[in-house]
């Protein structure tokens, strides 16, 4: 049962050009770091049109799986399938945290009043703008760590982001995959193929805990709004992505994160 979130979401009033140019817009912004955008529409979706944070963080949560069902296969025709499949046990190790996590994590959110929710929210985006410019403006070195101690920090690790990618309504992308070149070797290439096939399962879990909440009707009620804006998010990922290299990342990721932060800031005092 969803505390002191709205019980009847009302369907956005949002014009189609509108709500279309926003999620082409976000969808550039993430494309040009190689990333699906969510942690950029969230803000967004309780900025500008308006949704409690429960309700944008369910209709973040569907357009990011829209947006990495159509990248899966441009990623991985990037990378040669047999680089991939040598990596299951990488997949395996953070599946095994993830989804727990992802289950968990959705299942806190439904539970949270809206002002803690907001709160929780602000303080992840922080987080996401940390690992943003760590992960782009930084060598990551993998940990020397010990093989029997790499298996259950990988699982805490998927808990950790599986957590994290279900409130937020995000793949978690942004946190995969440092976590995979740091805790087992991996290139930034070959790790931004393989979060998505963690990301997948983990936003599947959570996107079934959500829907046996009372706020899941919201996707109901703005299911146009939904798929239009997910249209556009993927136009715009496309298009970033065109664009990858184009701007430098010493220019392009500070004013990024400090996007996030300024996000974060105004959801920290939302009401």
């Amino acid at each position: 049962m969803t505390i002191d979130n709205d019980p009847a979401p009302r369907p956005s009033t949002g014009s189609t050009p509108l709500v279309f140019g926003a999620g082409a817009a976000i969808g550039v912004l993430g494309g040009m770091i190689g990333l699906g955008g969510a942690e950029f529409r969230l803000p967004l979706l309780i900025g500008l049109f308006g949704f409690a944070a429960l309700s944008a963080v369910i209709l973040n949560k569907a357009m990011s799986l829209v947006v990495v069902l159509v990248a899966l296969p441009a990623r991985l025709a990037a990378v040669p399938a047999s680089a991939v499949a040598s990596h299951w046990p990488v997949v395996v190790n953070l599946l095994a945290g993830s989804l727990l996590g992802a289950w968990a994590g959705a299942s806190w959110a439904v539970r949270m009043r809206s002002a803690t929710l907001y709160k929780v929210l602000a303080a992840l985006m922080v987080l996401m703008a940390a690992a943003l410019v760590l992960t782009h403006t930084t060598t990551l070195d993998a940990l020397d760590l010990p093989p029997w101690a790499r298996i259950p920090s990988g699982v805490v690790a998927g808990f950790g982001i599986g957590v994290v990618a279900a409130i937020m309504g995000v793949a978690g992308g942004e946190l995969l995959i440092p976590t995979i070149v740091l805790l087992f070797a991996l290139d930034i290439k070959t790790a931004g193929s393989l979060s998505l096939l963690v990301s997948l399962p983990t936003m599947l879990v959570a996107f079934a805990r959500y829907s046996r909440d009372g706020s899941f009707a919201v996707l109901r009620a703005n299911w146009r709004f939904t798929a239009v804006m997910a249209a556009g998010s993927t136009v715009g990922a496309v298009l970033g992505g065109l664009l990858l290299g184009v701007f430098p990342d010493m220019l392009l990721i500070p004013a990024l994160a400090v996007i996030l932060l300024l996000s974060a800031a105004k959801l920290a005092r939302h009401d």
